[in-house]
């Protein structure tokens, strides 16, 4: 219904932002990570999701569509509603929450208030695959097209999600030099890159 809102930062309060819209606040529930992007009285632009009921009309702001685009796998999965959604995505940032589901990291998860051990497997079993589909469409910005990644589709993973944090081809591509691929998993590829690349 809206694609976005663009207009001034009216309020702020815990998991909300009210933003004035030529004189009509519109009252957008949100996550600490949009939050924390948000200043009062400054124009911003939330990406918005609608959740409409017979007793409710809810707007839902994020200040990227990536954020956006996460919050809206997660109301995809069975069990998760918009309060475990904004709580998943609060406790974390659209590139983390991504990383987490690459990398099968349940802490990660079960680390947002309300979200158990079952819910957390739930999510990663579901959204991995989606995920996974996407790992084609990643845009390495600037680069040209990658070569067909050593050790398959467990390094293809790590590429994306390292993609994701915002590194671009050739710093993957230097970090994932001399690393012994085929005996790691796709959680100990992206960890032992992020420390190669904080390295230098």
């Amino acid at each position: 219904m809206f694609y976005y809102l663009k207009g001034e930062v009216a309020l702020l309060e815990s998991n909300l932002a009210v933003i004035d819209c030529a004189g009509v606040g519109f009252a957008c529930h949100t996550t600490a990570y949009t939050l924390s992007k948000l200043r009062t009285g400054q124009q911003t632009r939330l990406y918005t999701y609608c959740n409409i009921r017979e007793d409710a009309f809810d707007i839902f702001g994020f200040s990227t569509r990536d954020e956006l685009r996460c919050f809206e796998m997660l109301l995809g999965v069975t069990g998760v509603g918009t309060k475990a959604a904004l709580a998943i995505l609060s406790a974390s940032s659209p590139e983390r929450f991504t990383l987490a589901v690459m990398t099968q990291d349940e802490k990660a998860l079960t680390a947002a208030p309300g979200v158990g051990k079952k819910l957390a497997q739930r999510i990663l079993l579901e959204l991995k695959d989606k995920l996974g589909a996407t790992v084609t469409e990643v845009d390495f910005s600037g680069a040209s097209a990658a070569p067909a990644p050593v050790g398959g589709s467990k390094v293809a993973l790590a590429q994306a999600a390292l993609a994701e944090l915002g590194y671009n081809q050739a710093e993957i591509a230097a970090a994932l030099k001399g690393q012994p691929v085929e005996e790691l998993s796709t959680e100990e590829i992206v960890k032992r890159c992020l420390r190669a690349m904080v390295m230098r």
